[in-house]
């Protein structure tokens, strides 16, 4: 097992050294700092609603939950960059051919592949999130330990869009990968739009996977509401810690599990695949 695991981890190595040497990335990297910092002058501001003023817990929960969402989405997006050319990048140089002429299996190519760009887009959403974080506790001394957790288990959405853009790449022009994995997005916007204006049956379809008393049919639109990726779902559940809030029910976890599955899925799909493609 530890054999196995070694050229894993020197290749997860080499990506992410790789795409950190390029300067793309330090510009991008640096933007995003700047932006987030920001942020803070979002936090000095006097906010008032409904003729009372807001306390600065309510303004760090609000203001610290919406660049929770920006940084996430930005790193998601940046993150389908980074692996949308990174089989060609390997393939054009030269390194595809070179490691898998060693005792390197195309399971752990792609295993490390996949595992670098992981860890290089959680990283970087988890620097960014964490310039908020000490943000909100500097200019308000107000702390939310939940705002880490929150970044942990966003991390799975980067996770299934690394995964998911590394096999589109391999069936389609990596911009069209790029573009597909965003319109999943806007798609699940769009979903979590229309089942929001019938929360009510949304309701009742929900205490179904609970076990409880339900429609025994679902039908088809709600089967595709649930069987499309959550990865906003997932994002709000994440959010959820910040204020405290977390686990309230199967219909607050769901997009979790929707998730790991896909991962699940698409990992499977993706190591089929690169079995099957001719290495120049």
């Amino acid at each position: 097992m530890k054999r196995a695991k070694r050229p894993i981890a020197k290749i997860a190595k080499h990506t992410l050294l790789d795409e950190i040497r390029q300067r793309s990335f330090v510009v991008m990297f640096l933007v995003c700092v700047v932006f987030v910092f920001l942020v803070r002058g979002c936090y000095q501001g006097n906010y008032v609603v409904n003729g009372q003023a807001l306390d600065a817990a309510t303004i760090a929960g609000v203001v610290s939950k919406a660049a929770f969402h920006a940084v996430a989405v930005v790193t998601m997006l940046l993150s389908a960059l980074f692996s949308m050319r990174a089989f060609r990048r390997d393939r054009d140089s030269g390194m595809q051919s070179l490691i898998l002429s060693r005792p390197i299996t195309r399971r752990q190519y792609v295993l490390g592949k996949a595992a670098g760009l992981w860890v290089l887009s959680a990283v970087f959403m988890l620097v960014l999130q964490a310039i908020v974080f000490l943000i909100a506790a500097v200019s308000l001394k107000i702390t939310m330990p939940g705002y880490i957790a929150a970044s942990l288990l966003c991390s799975l959405n980067l996770l299934f869009v690394v995964v998911a853009v590394l096999l589109l790449s391999l069936l389609m022009p990596e911009i069209v990968a790029f573009l597909f994995i965003m319109g999943i997005a806007v798609v699940g916007l769009v979903l979590d739009g229309i089942n929001a204006l019938s929360g009510s049956q949304i309701a009742q379809t929900m205490t179904f996977w609970a076990g409880r008393r339900a429609k025994p049919n679902l039908s088809p639109g709600e089967i595709f509401y649930y069987v499309w990726p959550k990865v906003l779902g997932m994002q709000r559940f994440a959010s959820s810690f910040i204020n405290g809030e977390g686990f309230q029910g199967i219909r607050s976890v769901y997009p979790l599990f929707n998730i790991l599955l896909y991962c699940l899925i698409l990992g499977a799909l993706l190591l089929w695949r690169f079995g099957r493609e001719e290495i120049v």
